[in-house]
């Protein structure tokens, strides 16, 4: 494959039964809903607990009227039948709103089970570099049609180095055209760690951004919160940076849409970069939030 092939900036297609959601870095930034995980969310995972999904709904719609167009579906609760939980939570998700779902699992029972439920190309949360991993996702991945988010750490840990973290991102895109996945159904998440235990560490990720893009031209996820793990004011170091990440080639964060403050610094990257044509999602986006205010 050509250098300029290699470099091409690639589209990765969701979709459901009715609508698509098309990721590339020319058009809008596609945020990724978080919320819906009971990973650190007391009231959640309480709920699922207690076999209750009104909350699962409301996140939903709440995303999605705030400018999320993927949602992220977890429910790993822990000594709960995750594959009956997952394909329930789906549902409920499904019944209010209708865009793709990133399907966010480590039990592969259960993930099979929700591609089996999904009608359309989900996006799979995760594979990563180690044998296990690419062993046992992947084929579902290549079964069922979906992409997938492919991790860049491997049988080592985390790779200190964006060298050595593209090197992993190589061998995930490898594997997956071995077994006939496109390389633009693969999105490199690059592994945004917390600041607060090391300061360079930002900068590893954006580093690491870059190289994937220049080498490969695949999406860029990330769980974009994950830099400002235990430090203050959390919402201006996401905002900053997911805005620093747009740049270097992020494409679809893994993000909370419902903070103001990083809802507005995707659409300002968008607009700063051309993304945004006469500036119209960004006045949208003023216009709702002057209506919200006096109200």
């Amino acid at each position: 494959m050509d250098e300029e092939k290699m470099s091409e900036n690639l589209k990765t297609i969701l979709s459901t039964k009715s609508t698509s959601v098309e990721i590339c870095r020319e058009g809008p930034t596609v945020m990724i809903g978080e919320r819906i995980n009971p990973t650190g969310r007391k009231k959640v995972l309480a709920a699922l607990q207690e076999g209750d999904f009104e909350m699962v709904r409301q996140d939903a719609a709440r995303q999605v009227e705030a400018g999320a167009t993927v949602l992220d579906v977890n429910a790993g609760v822990p000594g709960a039948d995750e594959p009956a939980l997952l394909s329930q939570v789906m549902r409920e998700v499904m019944s209010v709103v209708d865009v793709p779902i990133c399907i966010d699992t480590a039990n592969p029972e259960a993930l099979e089970t929700a591609l089996k439920l999904y009608d359309g190309k989900a996006l799979v949360n995760s594979v990563n570099g180690e044998e296990k991993s690419l062993a046992t996702v992947l084929p579902l991945v290549k079964e069922y049609g979906a992409a997938v988010v492919g991790l860049c750490m491997d049988d080592d840990g985390i790779p200190a180095t964006p060298e050595l973290r593209l090197k992993v991102a190589a061998k995930i895109i490898a594997r997956a055209a071995a077994i006939g996945i496109p390389r633009e159904d693969v999105v490199v998440d690059p592994l945004a760690m917390t600041l607060g235990a090391e300061h360079t560490a930002g900068l590893t990720t954006l580093k690491t951004i870059e190289l994937v893009v220049a080498e490969f031209g695949v999406n860029i996820t990330m769980g974009a919160s994950n830099i400002s793990f235990g430090l203050p004011d959390r919402k201006y170091l996401n905002a900053a940076f997911i805005a620093i990440a747009i740049h270097a080639g992020l494409t679809c964060p893994i993000t909370n849409p419902l903070v103001p403050e990083i809802n507005t610094a995707v659409l300002a990257s968008d607009l700063s970069l051309g993304r945004d044509e006469y500036g119209m999602r960004w006045i949208k986006s003023y216009r709702k939030r002057r209506k919200a205010q006096t109200k």
